[in-house]
């Protein structure tokens, strides 16, 4: 699936998704997101070729195995969206022309907090494409004088590169792996429990969510909890998934897939404050 890191600027989200990135054997891509980013730079286009008077279709970076988008609220709201198709297709639409992208494929993006100048909100259905949101937070003391100290000595000097040790067979055996990952039909009931609780209903609804929640998780939001937990129990060395799975990983899966209201944007509300909320009143089976 595919992934999206956040945090203010200097905490080495774009060292730590090129490294992911370069891990993997495989073609890899990055896209700096800049205002004047056009959707042709992303996807591609058609150039004419003045010698055989016919159009040459020139892909974009977009067809590669892992696309790295640096800082990608960046870019503007027609350019983010030139990637739904993507990410959720699996292809690019070119000149009227369909161009499937290659398999394995997964989008690395990093994006600074929508208060950071300079920034565009994501559209709703492209945040609701990511499979996961991670937050970075700032280095404990401990890590930081680390950093000081590689840095004085020279083993900090840049970015190293990752050699690749994963093939894109080990990938796809992985993901053949996670799905054969059992998982019991309580446990997809449970899932549908919170799910359809974070829409303020539900078997057991949380106590005025509906005032601090305008949108709930979709059905994208129930796959992708079922989904991370398969593949959270398969790390654990299980081939099932217990509720424990489902809730190891609540916040990086359903974190931006809670639209907040404004009052509860001015309140300070964060959406995992009403994720814990709606875990906490759906009883586990």
């Amino acid at each position: 699936g595919h992934v999206l890191l956040e945090s203010v600027p200097g905490l080495a989200k774009t060292t730590a998704a090129s490294a992911l990135a370069s891990s993997i054997t495989g073609s890899f891509a990055r896209i700096q997101c800049t205002p004047d980013l056009m959707p042709n730079d992303i996807i591609g286009t058609q150039i004419f070729n003045y010698g055989s008077g016919t159009f040459t279709t020139q892909l974009g970076p977009v067809h590669a195995n892992v696309v790295l988008l640096d800082e990608i609220n960046r870019s503007s709201a027609k350019t983010q969206s030139a990637m739904l198709e993507a990410m959720q297709e699996r292809q690019t639409s070119i000149g009227g022309e369909v161009h499937h992208l290659p398999e394995p494929f997964m989008v690395l993006a990093t994006q600074n907090p929508i208060e950071e100048e300079g920034t565009y909100v994501l559209p709703e259905a492209q945040m609701d494409r990511f499979l996961m949101k991670e937050i970075l937070t700032y280095p404990r003391p401990a890590e930081e004088h680390e950093i000081l100290d590689r840095s004085t000595s020279g083993s900090l000097t840049g970015p190293r590169e990752a050699v690749g040790t994963v093939s894109l067979e080990d990938v796809r055996f992985l993901q053949q792996m996670v799905d054969q990952v059992y998982v019991d039909p309580a446990v997809k009931r449970y899932i549908i429990d919170l799910i359809f609780t974070t829409r303020g209903s539900g078997p057991r609804p949380v106590p005025n969510l509906t005032q601090s929640v305008r949108v709930g998780a979709s059905p994208r939001g129930s796959l992708a909890l079922m989904r991370v937990g398969q593949a959270y129990a398969l790390l654990n060395g299980r081939d099932y998934v217990t509720p424990d799975d489902v809730r190891a990983m609540r916040h990086g899966v359903l974190r931006h897939r809670l639209v907040l209201t404004f009052d509860a944007l001015a309140s300070g509300i964060k959406p995992e404050q009403i994720i814990d909320a709606v875990f906490h009143a759906v009883p586990m089976p």
